[in-house]
């Protein structure tokens, strides 16, 4: 479905989520598609596999915007989009990762996008993105109840990709577990720090702006980029070079809460900002952030979508798919130790960008 300028139309249904949905709550507001997104695609490439990935691909230095608004597309999808949209979407994604299989050029292991415990990591770093960033600059935390129910919904969403919904943590200590056991795997080289920094800039994120305008685009992208410094854990920082004082840290904060406050209370304000950063996204979150009902008032699981399109699941998908070219490598022998320790740690990342 292509963006129009005029007024959002109806989707078919409410996907897997709806409007009773703790993620629909999280993810709707302002803060979810700005820090929120452009947190979790700056972490990720902490993951060394994920890195190399994305510099074989080099389409987010190429096409920096169009990567960015159909990411920006394919995680508005997930959490609104209809039934249909949410099957094609994750087939369509697999199959495009599943041209960027290749090798490490530090390790010489073979990496894969689709590969489950880069998914996981992906999937994981996403929504827990989303959800800290609601938490720092929004309302606050959820509810003890809520949150129970925002990680079993995590787990749904965990069924449109190759990792094990059943793995999923269901608890917030569960998934602090699951990040500090990622830790040690996580690395920072010039390649990831060049990526994450290009990640952060407003090329990335806004488009070219006249020059009436490019004083004050200049300073919103200057205080977003504080504000997704400003959640990420100071080892994160160090890893990827980025220094911020800690009293931006503090002042950002209320200067954030505010300006996403005044955005929430106006579903026009947050499409016309949707429209400015993601063109693409705002007919699929365009009539959730309007109230305009669907064709029909059902919420479907991942699995009655995949049916109902005659997609296969991404298991199946995956299985197909791995009928590709070997690219395995033999290891330098200058670099034994590096392989033979990343050959246990690595799980090969996605190019979500």
């Amino acid at each position: 479905m292509k963006a129009t300028r005029g007024r959002p139309q109806p989707l078919e249904d409410y996907g897997i989520f709806g409007p009773g949905s703790v993620t629909w709550r999280v993810w709707s507001y302002p803060t979810g598609l700005t820090v929120g997104f452009q947190r979790s695609v700056v972490v990720e490439e902490l993951d060394p596999f994920l890195v190399a990935s994305v510099h074989t691909s080099q389409r987010i230095f190429k096409q920096a915007r169009i990567r960015y608004d159909h990411t920006l597309r394919y995680f508005a999808i997930v959490a609104f989009g209809a039934a249909d949209q949410v099957a094609k979407a994750s087939a369509t994604l697999m199959k495009v990762h599943a041209r960027n299989v290749g090798v490490d050029p530090v390790s010489g292991l073979r990496f894969d996008p689709n590969n489950p415990d880069s998914q996981m990591w992906i999937h994981l770093t996403a929504w827990h993105s989303i959800l800290y960033a609601y938490e720092r600059y929004g309302p606050g935390p959820l509810s003890p109840e809520d949150e129970a129910r925002y990680w079993e919904e995590c787990a749904i969403a965990a069924e449109l990709q190759t990792c094990d919904p059943d793995a999923v943590p269901r608890t917030r200590e569960g998934i602090r577990e699951y990040f500090e056991a990622m830790r040690p795997r996580l690395a920072a080289s010039e390649a990831t720090q060049e990526t994450m920094r290009h990640l952060l800039r407003a090329e990335v994120m806004l488009p070219p702006m006249p020059w009436l305008l490019k004083p004050g685009a200049w300073l919103g992208a200057r205080v977003l980029r504080a504000a997704t410094i400003a959640t990420m854990p100071r080892w994160q920082r160090k890893l990827a070079g980025l220094r911020q004082p800690r009293i931006v840290d503090v002042l950002v904060r209320p200067l954030m809460k505010l300006t996403f406050r005044a955005v929430a209370m106006s579903g026009r304000l947050k499409v016309v900002a949707l429209r400015l950063l993601s063109p693409s996204t705002v007919d699929v979150a365009g009539p959730m952030l309007l109230g305009i009902e669907p064709r029909a008032k059902r919420t479907y699981t991942p699995a009655e979508a995949f049916a109902r399109t005659g997609t296969p699941t991404p298991a199946e998908l995956y299985e197909e798919l791995q009928g590709g070219p070997d690219l395995s490598v033999e290891i330098p022998p200058s670099a034994p130790a590096v392989a033979a320790k990343q050959a246990q740690q690595a799980p090969a990342a996605v190019a979500a960008l």
